[in-house]
């Protein structure tokens, strides 16, 4: 399969025109790239450890969730990490694509992978924005947890290396209906508080944004971005080896750029 058509095929699924208005999603860098046969490496993050990862794997494409620019730099120069990454890219024939919002909204998106690793039922999206896709999910837990039990579960199997939730007396209390989305999902509390969820997993999270959650009788689940985000690469790598492509591989080199002192 062909760069193009991948790009047509990815863009049918997740329209790049549902991404918010802030936001940067397509092409970030087309080198010229689009006739050839697509040779993939699928990451979270663009970063020059990535770029290095794709020359040496010979990959022609690098499909990212987080966009490389997301503001139009004033310049570029020597040194800089975008300047670095747009010299290697052209030099070494490399496109940088980017599915940001628009994949966090479809199925098989950021927040419904984390609804299936919870494996939660009846879901449905926290905030709507077009027929059956959305922000977020919220679904039911089958059999129900304690809280105690969702927190192991939630920390086993996205590996966080750390888990920060709001204050509650009762680890041993009934979750049976859980709110979900992937990266920075702070500013949708009160949605899901609306929701009728009783715990809320997401990420990046200021430390009022818990004492609203607390205030409205929500859990918040802080389990990094990194850790709510990743998982939805891998399964955007198996779709892409549905297609029979080239080459597709998930990248080795991204990275938590947070660190945990024991």
């Amino acid at each position: 399969m062909k760069i193009a058509d991948l790009i047509t095929w990815f863009e049918a699924w997740a329209n790049p025109a549902w991404c918010e208005s802030w936001d940067n999603c397509g092409w970030q860098i087309e080198p010229g790239v689009l006739q050839e046969k697509a040779r993939v490496l699928v990451c979270l993050t663009p970063t020059l450890a990535v770029m290095q990862e794709a020359i040496a794997e010979n990959a022609n494409l690098i499909f990212a969730h987080h966009p490389l620019i997301f503001t139009p730099p004033k310049s570029l120069r020597t040194g800089e990490a975008i300047a670095e990454m747009v010299r290697l890219s052209f030099t070494h024939n490399i496109g940088i694509y980017t599915a940001h919002t628009n994949f966090d909204q479809v199925q098989d998106g950021t927040a419904d992978v984390l609804a299936q690793i919870l494996e939660l039922k009846e879901v449905t999206p926290i905030v709507p924005t077009q027929a059956g896709l959305g922000y977020g999910r919220v679904g039911l837990l089958e059999p129900f947890l304690t809280l105690q039990e969702l927190l192991a579960a939630i920390q086993t199997r996205l590996a966080s290396p750390n888990l920060i939730f709001s204050p509650t007396t009762d680890l041993q209390q009934t979750i049976s209906r859980v709110a979900v989305l992937g990266g920075s999902g702070a500013s949708y509390i009160w949605a899901v508080a609306k929701s009728g969820a009783q715990a809320y997993l997401t990420s990046d999270c200021k430390f009022h944004q818990f004492q609203e959650s607390r205030d409205l009788n929500l859990i918040l689940i802080d389990a990094g971005h990194y850790a709510t985000e990743r998982p939805a690469c891998d399964r955007l790598v198996q779709k892409f080896q549905s297609l029979n492509l080239d080459w597709v591989q998930l990248s080795q080199k991204d990275e938590d750029f947070r660190q945990f002192f024991a």
